[in-house]
């Protein structure tokens, strides 16, 4: 039996906003995902650390603050090569998508994104990895 999806939810930079990021984690685990959760002001060099050291599959940076481009970024070129997906959530302009998907961004939750529509996407993401070749 495969092990459930382990995502690392993290809150980077300044903002000091993270009942978003907490209600996300909440819905993941009660979806049965394994979540770690970095509490505020994580650094992008501690959230990929703390990536690789808990060997999840999927990181989440939750980001209100408008850095999310810079953030995503660093956090992006630590964690290539890993096989780790990172996707973003929280107040992000329509006009970035697409620079943060050359970044490598995987997927963007808006505010007011359905739980189901995010546990769905990280559901079908570790399927796809898993069966992946290595």
């Amino acid at each position: 039996m495969p092990r459930p999806p382990r995502v690392l939810v993290a809150k980077p930079g300044l903002d000091g906003h993270d009942r978003g990021a907490k209600v996300v984690a909440l819905a993941l685990r009660d979806a049965g995902m394994e979540v770690i959760y970095t509490g505020l002001h994580a650094t992008p060099d501690a959230i990929v650390r703390a990536a690789v050291e808990e060997d999840v599959d999927v990181v989440g940076l939750s980001v209100l603050s408008g850095a999310h481009v810079p953030l995503c970024r660093r956090v992006a070129e630590g964690l290539r090569g890993t096989g780790k997906a990172l996707v973003l959530g929280g107040v992000v302009p329509a006009s970035d998508e697409a620079e943060l998907k050359a970044i490598g961004v995987e997927a963007i939750f808006r505010m007011g994104t359905d739980f189901e529509e995010i546990v769905s996407w990280i559901r079908n993401r570790t399927a796809r990895s898993a069966t992946s070749p290595a």
